[in-house]
């Protein structure tokens, strides 16, 4: 009697179920991996090897021998440490942009980490804790969703309802708080009327894509569908976010989730402001006093999405700051070794990979490293502290721009 297959096929597209075949074995995944790389050249890491594993797996369970003669079992032991090396990847996209036959491997990675959560392998360590922090909390920081509001001081005017929307993001409200103080600050400075979602905004759920879990207990729909409402009620027709996660899943995931389009349009706040200096709305008051910055690409923002020059555009046009980019920019950009999971996962891999990416900007002798991603700027903030270069500020893009309008932001 022939056995029941150790994998299925669960979560994969049928586009998806021949990449797997696609994979001519280049390697050129392989020698631009950012995790790899950080992790002193682990095999188990390598993009490439992981599609070559788990089509191994798929030729085991459903291949032709499969069919004469039965599955081949799969020991525990093997896909338990696939489990650990498929999570090991920043799901940063490094090794899509360069594969030579165009294998969406981002992707590939999220559907093969869904099929492993439903398996009972996945995720991976403090992961877990997504779905319990944002099921019952709204947010991954176990923080009261209340005080989503802390942050706002008396000065700063935000309407009932407006068509333009702030969605402010976890990170931001909750950890980061002066990147959420700056881009309302900044909204308000311009005179853009703007509202929010406040303590009923939930968090975009980025990490539960990101780590195969947005299935379990329908939470990601959930609270994509709360978001979404939201948003609609306050009558908002563009929704501006100066986090990169948060407008990844927003522009990306929340529509897959919901099976239909946003009924709003999403930017994100270097787009919106670049829109205004192309406009002339915008009227320098603080210049920097002459100050060499060079900017990191977010992935969610540049390679997930294609936002590249946005940023840059905002950075050249603040008077005082000169503009001098790293080796790695744009499609080609190292990863800041947060993103899927790995920071919750496996800090010490984000670190590593953090340290290289700071070490990219240093090689610029820049006096300030800007991003446009809050979760980037905390992570290479780590790794320039773990690098003891303290004389080199990690500051966001939007928070620049509200220091050359003259915002104070000490509050």
């Amino acid at each position: 009697m022939k056995g029941e297959p150790s994998i299925n096929t669960n979560n994969f597209t049928a586009v998806q179920l021949m990449e797997l075949d696609a994979c001519v074995r280049c390697g050129e995944c392989v020698n631009w991996c950012p995790t790899y790389d950080a992790a002193n050249k682990d095999p188990g890491l390598a993009p490439r090897d992981k599609i070559l594993r788990w089509k191994k797996f798929m030729d085991k369970s459903y291949g032709l021998r499969a069919r004469l003669f039965g599955p081949k079992a799969i020991p525990e032991e093997e896909i338990e440490q696939f489990k650990d090396d498929v999570y090991g990847c920043t799901t940063c996209a490094m090794c899509a942009t360069v594969c030579e036959v165009g294998i969406n491997t981002v992707e590939l990675w999220e559907s093969m980490r869904a099929n492993l959560v439903k398996r009972g392998n996945g995720p991976f360590g403090k992961q877990s804790m997504f779905v319990k922090l944002i099921g019952e909390y709204m947010n991954p920081y176990m923080a009261d969703n209340k005080d989503r509001l802390n942050w706002i001081t008396e000065d700063i005017k935000i309407a009932d309802k407006a068509e333009i929307l702030y969605f402010g993001g976890c990170t931001a409200e909750l950890r980061e708080a002066k990147l959420a103080l700056a881009t309302a600050r900044v909204l308000n400075k311009l005179g853009i009327e703007f509202t929010m979602l406040g303590e009923d905004e939930c968090c975009c759920c980025s990490a539960l894509v990101r780590t195969g879990q947005y299935e379990i207990e329908d939470i990601a729909r959930k609270a994509a569908r709360s978001n979404v409402d939201g948003i609609v009620a306050k009558g908002a027709k563009t929704v501006v976010y100066a986090c990169a996660g948060c407008f990844r899943a927003s522009l990306v995931d929340w529509p897959r989730l919901l099976g239909e389009e946003l009924p709003f349009k999403v930017v994100h706040i270097t787009e919106f402001l670049e829109g205004l200096i192309k406009e002339g709305k915008i009227e320098w008051e603080k210049p920097f006093d002459n100050l060499t910055v060079t900017y990191h690409d977010p992935c969610h923002l540049g390679r997930h999405v294609g936002v590249f020059q946005p940023p840059r555009s905002v950075l050249n046009s603040i008077p005082g700051l000169n503009l001098k980019e790293m080796d790695r920019i744009k499609e080609n950009q190292r990863c800041c070794g947060a993103g899927g999971g790995v920071k919750a996962g496996i800090p010490d891999l984000a670190l590593k990979v953090a340290e290289t990416r700071v070490q990219d900007a240093l090689a610029k002798n820049p006096d300030i490293l800007s991003s446009a991603c809050p979760f980037c700027r905390r992570n290479l903030s780590d790794g320039r502290d773990s690098l003891g270069a303290d004389e080199l500020v990690v500051e966001d893009v939007i928070v620049l721009t509200a220091e050359a309008l003259g915002i104070d932001l000490e509050d």
